[in-house]
């Protein structure tokens, strides 16, 4: 398992009312395999810049991915820049390949214009995500914070209702400190990087709001 796989499962087994925007599970997921890659030592950080180090081989084929997209030619790539690049879209390639293992479904909708439901099957993977989350491991909890997976129960698996507990309701934005090996300049990254995406939504509501006033002749 990997930090980012963890976070796919979280983030997909919150209940209706906490979902995860897309764009930004992919944010948080491209710094959750910058994490892993410093882990296993194939990255270190020149202050927010990403220098390749050796390439092991990784047993996660998206994680494999990630290492063999690293920028390795000098001045190198930033860590803001990893994040938009490697995020773009990640979130779908991840709950595609848990689809294709057989860990998650999607269920028609009655009408057809909506999304299909996604739904996690059981499984030890899906289990061992939610624990690492409920014992508190602070690089988890902090890319959930990140992403607002703050008091979000599990109900509909655990037999109750939507927002009556569960692991989840665990975690609390105020994560604990990762500072090791430049951890937290990465989970930094990710909350500068979630601003910005959220500040351009905004713009793009500001801006279509005004659109709409004038065809309204407004």
């Amino acid at each position: 398992m990997t930090t980012a796989r963890d976070l796919t499962f979280i983030a997909t087994d919150v209940t209706a009312g906490h979902s995860v925007p897309q764009g930004n599970l992919s944010l948080a997921l491209a710094g959750a395999e910058a994490i892993d890659l410093l882990s296993a030592d194939a990255l270190t950080l020149d202050d927010e810049r990403i220098v390749p180090g050796h390439h092991p081989t990784m047993a996660d084929p998206l994680l494999e991915q990630a290492a063999s997209s690293l920028v390795r030619e000098a001045p190198y790539e930033t860590i803001d820049d990893w994040l938009w690049r490697r995020g773009r879209a990640l979130s779908t390639t991840y709950l595609a390949h848990l689809e294709t293992e057989g860990l998650l479904r999607r269920e028609r909708r009655g009408v057809s214009f909506r999304k299909d439901r996604i739904v996690l099957a059981e499984s030890p993977e899906r289990s061992a995500a939610a624990q690492r989350l409920a014992s508190g491991e602070p690089v988890l909890a902090a890319l959930a914070a990140a992403i607002e997976i703050v008091g979000a129960g599990r109900g509909e698996r655990e037999g109750g209702g939507e927002g009556e507990g569960g692991a989840y309701d665990q975690v609390t934005s105020n994560a604990p400190s990762v500072d090791d090996n430049g951890i937290d300049t990465v989970l930094a990254a990710v909350n500068g990087a979630l601003m910005e995406l959220e500040a351009m939504r905004q713009r793009r509501a500001i801006e279509q709001a005004a659109f709409d006033n004038i065809w309204r002749g407004n």
